[in-house]
């Protein structure tokens, strides 16, 4: 279906929200931001990290919460929208539950898994151990060593760029996988949006790269460069100069909304999105 079609049918008020699954690879900026056409409102975003993308969706209120293990823009530093989301209240406070990248992964594990928690020695010791919403002390059963227990992480929605999918939503992935695996089985729908549609027998001839299963599969949106600025192994790399010029105009709230026009709510779609793009200068 149409990425319009997905998110309107897919994403809902509230969900809770994975679209950071590739950590700095594969985002999907272009689910994102139909998200953010569509005023989707009081979602937790849930995910590692999704470079700059959560700040969008933050900076456009689109965000109650966020368990995450770090927002921001990796070439420059901390998100602007997130800082003043947390400091500032605008556009409005959100909460925040802080993860490392391992916890992150090890909860939505057990989401996966139908679990209710997982153990680490990770964080012993550390501020984040004293989130005692998410984290807790726990003795080995067997042996009695003091662990800590992190609770399970269930996502609503997983929004998953791939490098190709059937259509029957079976995807392959490559590259840095992040917590892929992990997400799409941890929640109860999975938006894949894919650079190229293929016929089954590409998929079935290279069945260990099928990371995605058609069975998790709630819609295949056909989205070639869905994923930029973020890098696509084999597509394209990243693109910095586009990251960076996002950072210098998110720290005032004016250029954050003329950035926001210009490619977010004053394109219609990705396919305008990359024809802005190469008219670029």
């Amino acid at each position: 279906m149409t990425m319009h079609d997905a998110i309107e049918r897919f994403v809902h008020d509230g969900d809770r929200v994975s679209a950071a699954c590739g950590l700095e690879a594969r985002i999907p900026f272009a689910a994102g931001h139909e998200i953010i056409r569509q005023k989707k409102r009081d979602l937790t975003l849930v995910g590692p990290i999704s470079d700059a993308l959560y700040d969008q969706l933050i900076g456009a209120g689109c965000v109650r919460a966020v368990e995450a293990a770090w927002i921001g823009n990796v070439g420059t530093g901390l998100g602007h929208n997130f800082r003043r989301a947390v400091e500032r209240g605008d556009p409005h406070p959100i909460t925040v539950t802080d993860y490392t990248n391992l916890t992150m992964a090890l909860g939505l594990r057990a989401a996966a898994e139908g679990v209710p928690f997982a153990v680490t020695r990770s964080i012993a010791g550390t501020d984040l151990a004293a989130q005692q919403t998410v984290f807790a002390p726990v003795a080995d059963p067997f042996g009695g060593e003091k662990l800590t227990a992190v609770k399970a992480i269930p996502l609503d929605v997983a929004i998953v760029h791939v490098q190709r999918v059937d259509d029957n939503g079976n995807a392959h992935v490559f590259g840095n996988l992040g917590t892929t695996h992990e997400s799409v089985r941890a929640a109860k729908r999975c938006i894949v949006t894919a650079e190229e549609i293929v016929d089954a027998k590409i998929i079935r001839s290279q069945p260990n790269a099928t990371i995605v299963p058609g069975f998790l599969v709630s819609a295949v949106v056909h989205e070639p460069g869905g994923a930029h600025p973020a890098p696509v192994l084999g597509v394209h790399e990243r693109d910095h100069a586009f990251f960076e010029a996002y950072s210098e105009a998110s720290r005032d709230l004016a250029a954050w909304a003329a950035w926001r026009m210009q490619w977010i709510d004053g394109v219609s779609d990705r396919a305008a999105y990359l024809r802005r793009l190469e008219s670029r200068p």
